[in-house]
């Protein structure tokens, strides 16, 4: 098997569970995922089956999100599953969230939560946290492309936001910092991802659904459907000589973009999918007026 399966996540797992299950009903190994969510967080969760996984580092890597946030107090995980270290009196209006929603755009600067898997030291964060211990926490670099608010709820101070972001981005500190600013404190208290790359949640399917191979396969995503980039058509000399590692000339004629911007414009990529049969064959470097071969994938 070679390809994608857009996966929505259910509460109360971890990404690895997901992965976990799918080996075991699919008898593969290679599979991977391309972002973990936090257990308690739902959503489309990309997996990669087989030499797909070989691609992940390829795949647009922007996320969107329905988050849930409580406002009138703060946790240390920042999200529902945390405990209460402080609560607030003060009570907020729609008027002055979406004012400050306005802050949230663009690059921005954000901590990331002192419970999260980013290693300090060769450290998790969590688990300094898990042990009492204080460590220094670098601010990152973000992108928010848009926050929008859906729904308020004056008498609950609970609203659902809408949030696109770059890869990276925690959104139970975006919970935390928009609290802080309001100074009422805030944390998630449910989260969905709707988006991630070419993967959209109307088009995901539940995990308990794929009982079989042959359920995985009536579902499963060709890579050439959620790549983006600059992709190559190769004819039947050209197949052989790239499955053997040669370099080609190019023929620009066989060379389109696909669900990007034109081959003239600045973000020009010298990466490029090799696409025989309709189906991707491999991944080549331009140089000049050649391509070179940088992965090969058996799948014809």
């Amino acid at each position: 098997m070679f390809g994608f399966l857009n996966i929505y996540k259910p509460e109360g797992i971890t990404s690895f569970d997901v992965i976990a299950k799918l080996r075991k009903v699919l008898h593969i190994k290679q599979i991977g995922h391309t972002g973990t969510l936090d257990p308690f967080a739902v959503g489309v969760l990309p997996v990669c089956i087989g030499k797909s996984t070989r691609l992940i580092e390829y795949l647009d890597d922007d996320k969107e999100y329905l988050a849930t946030v409580q406002f009138g107090a703060q946790t240390d995980t920042c999200d529902k599953d945390g405990q209460v270290i402080k609560t607030y009196e003060k009570k907020i209006t729609k008027e002055e969230l979406s004012s400050v929603l306005k802050d949230f755009s663009g690059e921005i600067e954000q901590v990331p939560p002192k419970y999260s898997a980013i290693k300090v030291n060769g450290k998790k964060l969590y688990e300094y946290a898990r042990n009492g211990e204080n460590v220094d926490i670098k601010p990152r670099k973000v992108i928010i492309y848009n926050s929008d608010l859906i729904s308020f709820d004056e008498h609950s101070q609970s609203a659902k936001i809408v949030i696109g972001c770059s890869k990276g981005t925690y959104i139970r500190s975006i919970a935390r910092d928009i609290g802080q600013k309001l100074n009422c404190g805030g944390y998630l208290t449910a989260l969905e991802r709707t988006k991630a790359g070419m993967f959209r949640i109307e088009n995901s399917v539940k995990l308990e659904d794929i009982k079989s191979v042959e359920d995985a396969s009536k579902i499963l995503i060709e890579p050439v459907e959620v790549i983006s980039g600059n992709f190559y058509y190769m004819n039947e000399l050209e197949k052989k000589s790239v499955s053997c590692g040669m370099q080609i000339n190019i023929r620009h004629d066989a060379l389109k973009s696909k669900f990007a911007k034109s081959l003239s414009q600045e973000d020009y990529s010298p990466v490029v999918f090799f696409i025989y049969g309709d189906k991707m064959y491999g991944v080549g470097i331009i140089q000049n007026d050649i391509i070179k071969v940088k992965k090969v994938f058996e799948v014809l």
